[in-house]
């Protein structure tokens, strides 16, 4: 008995910060804050401040190109490979909040991503395709936001601290499955930035008229954990039951919705990676700090029957070459060691992604459906994105600058459900000769394109 009463603790009571379906039932888009209006009798009043939602995701994929780790490093190898097909549930997240009153509340998720429990067999293309167990975070369940919030003046201002959304770019603020027109969630920033971005720390936030800002304090992200492939994705996850925190980092977000349907918003983040870790490196090192900034703008606009969203990220990274070598010389070193949970790459010194996508709402056209708030948007969706778009390391790692195309339907029968499916093309540029010597295998190297079919199906709705 003890044992389910826990296991029915543990599962419910993580159950919902996602409370960011904004029309159904939460004030903030991007924090989770919720309030519901207060209703008459005590029984009512108790469950208007208890909240439940959550969202989900179920894929089935099928591309057109080799699965091979090595099918960057010998494109002409597998040029002609057969497809793959795969089914996934990329993120499946349970939610509760609950406002205790006089402005305190709480909000809570969480997530198993890819039907997992943390932990994942992966072929590391960047260590020889070796078989390697990648831990995504400590522990066993995956705990996305853990917060208390304090509101004062209506909301004009507010306290956060716990396991808060790092809101840096548009995937990371609006990350639920209706709030993206792909299958999966948007490819540049989910592969240049962690992505869904959440770290313990402090946010300061508010909306004032038609302005919100978020100042955050966190603890910085681990420069052993970037990669060439992914640049810093996998600095904010920790293998430890706790995050090391020797540096700090801050964030602002500015949005603005002066205009009818239409949202901008402004973010940046700035810290310092190195030494973040329990490793200490040599004197050598002493001057070397990488920092990491980042800026972000996006907008999305919600008019006419349209829906149009965009963004342009760009980051910076210093001591990239250093650290490169630091990790480098660490990887030689520990590559034997069973256990270890660092990549240990080289690293790019600047990352650039940016995308736009436009639905158009067909069934706006046709009176009968339009009546039963059936929606089917025709999209299409241009990205580009580059994890090396600079440094030393550049001309070896021309695949990852790469472009998408995709287009496809989302069809909702009601607010809460969403069926998507879309044809997606990832495409590369040719590197040309670099100023490489003809007998170069980096000289004119093709790459092969990357078709894909997506299918899936999607939830994000508040169920109590």
């Amino acid at each position: 008995m003890r044992t389910l009463l826990f296991t029915v603790v543990l599962v419910v009571s993580p159950l919902c910060s996602m409370a960011q379906d904004v029309d159904d039932w939460n004030v903030d888009g991007i924090t989770g804050a919720t309030r519901q209006a207060p209703q008459t009798g005590k029984k009512n009043e108790a469950f208007s401040h208890f909240h439940i939602g959550g969202y989900g995701e179920a894929v089935m994929s099928r591309n057109f190109y080799s699965q091979s780790f090595n099918r960057y490093k010998k494109p002409e190898n597998y040029a002609d490979d057969k497809s793959h097909g795969r089914f996934d549930l990329p993120h499946v997240c349970l939610n509760i909040g609950y406002d205790f009153g006089k402005g305190w509340s709480m909000g809570s998720e969480i997530e198993f991503e890819h039907g997992g429990n943390g932990t994942a067999v992966e072929i590391e293309a960047e260590e020889a395709g070796e078989y390697e167990a990648e831990v995504e975070k400590g522990g066993e369940v995956n705990i996305e936001q853990f917060w208390i919030n304090k509101e004062f003046w209506n909301g004009k201002f507010n306290i956060k601290a716990g396991e808060i959304i790092v809101p840096v770019g548009y995937s990371n603020a609006y990350h639920e499955p209706n709030q993206f027109f792909t299958v999966y969630r948007p490819e540049g920033e989910a592969t240049i930035m962690p992505n869904t971005w959440h770290q313990v720390g402090l946010s300061l936030w508010g909306r004032l008229k038609d302005w919100r800002y978020e100042t955050q304090l966190l603890s910085g992200l681990n420069s052993e954990s970037f990669t060439a492939e992914n640049f810093v994705h996998y600095g904010a996850t920790s293998p430890y039951e706790f995050k090391v925190a020797n540096n700090y980092a801050g964030v602002v977000r500015i949005d603005n919705y002066s205009v009818k349907g239409l949202r901008v918003g402004l973010s940046g983040y700035y810290g310092y990676t190195f030494r973040n870790t329990l490793r200490t490196p040599g004197s050598k090192y002493d001057d070397v700090t990488g920092a990491l900034g980042i800026v972000a703008l996006d907008f999305s606009l919600n008019r006419w029957n349209w829906i149009v969203r965009g963004n342009v990220d760009y980051a910076h990274f210093s001591d990239a070459d250093e650290i490169s070598a630091y990790n480098q010389a660490n990887w030689t070193h520990h590559k034997y060691q069973d256990g270890n949970p660092h990549h240990y790459s080289n690293i790019g010194s600047n990352a650039l992604a940016y995308a736009i996508e436009a639905g158009y709402n067909a069934f706006s056209q046709i009176p009968k459906i339009r009546q039963k708030n059936e929606k089917l948007f025709v999209f299409g969706r241009f990205e580009y994105y580059d994890t090396m778009a600079s440094g030393t390391y550049e001309s070896m790692y021309k695949y990852t600058k790469k472009y998408r195309c995709a287009f496809g339907v989302n069809y909702t029968p009601v607010k809460q459900i969403t069926i998507k499916g879309e044809y997606s093309y990832r495409f590369f540029e040719k590197p040309g000769n670099n100023g490489l010597a003809s007998d170069s295998p980096l000289y004119k190297q093709p790459y092969n394109n990357e078709p894909s079919i997506n299918l899936g199906i999607t939830y994000c709705g508040n169920f109590l």
